[in-house]
């Protein structure tokens, strides 16, 4: 599977000649949305920056809801998880799983307190996770650190952290690093993660998307 991290909290997969692509964003955003057509869009809340799904090409099916899914041999789960108090329905998060070519990658999307027991079971198991490193509306390191060792991943790839962007995501991915004692991480442009060539240990991965 080949991995190519977009920028905010999107992602493209790549795997048996499908493409999956996670929480796309505007082309306000700043940054570059992919152009090839993908056969799946995950969509974690509603916010404008997650939700684009009509700025992805072709005409992929939409999942933005919990539930299990399967399309085109791609398997889908999504599981809600924990609002904070006071925080209206309508900003409910869903985090998923996507399993492709064997490979289980979960996206945790807006994450803003740490997944339950009953929720890192659904999720369950994970190779991958994709997990928010850039504070402001998602979870700080500390509980980000404890979200990984719940799911108990093989890699961790940082996301919704500031590529420079006004008024977006103001952290950078250091602090995040820093907690997962991974601060010397150094950025690629993309990863290829195969049942094979999984660590035994936990290893992060920081990616950059692309430019111009």
């Amino acid at each position: 599977m080949d991995i190519v991290y977009l920028g905010y909290s999107s992602f493209r997969l790549h795997a048996d000649g499908m493409v999956v692509v996670t929480d796309p964003f505007p082309q306000s955003l700043g940054l570059r949305m992919d152009a090839r057509p993908a056969a799946v869009v995950t969509v974690s809340n509603t916010q404008p920056n997650h939700s684009a799904a009509d700025a992805v090409a072709g005409d992929p099916r939409v999942f933005s809801a919990p539930g299990e899914y399967e399309y085109n041999g791609i398997v889908v789960r999504g599981v809600m998880t924990p609002l904070p108090a006071g925080v209206p329905h309508e900003r409910r998060n869903v985090a998923y799983t996507i399993e492709m070519d064997g490979v289980n990658l979960c996206h945790l999307g807006d994450l803003a307190l740490p997944l339950t027991t009953r929720q890192v079971d659904e999720l369950k198991p994970v190779d991958v996770v994709m997990a928010p490193a850039g504070g402001q509306c998602a979870i700080g390191p500390d509980q980000a650190l404890q979200t990984i060792q719940d799911l108990d991943p093989r890699i961790v790839i940082p996301m919704h952290f500031s590529q420079g962007q006004a008024g977006v995501t103001p952290e950078g991915p250091e602090g995040f690093l820093r907690r997962l004692g991974q601060d010397q991480a150094q950025p690629q442009p993309r990863l290829v993660v195969t049942t094979g060539n999984l660590p035994a240990d936990l290893r992060v991965n920081l990616l950059t998307p692309p430019r111009g």
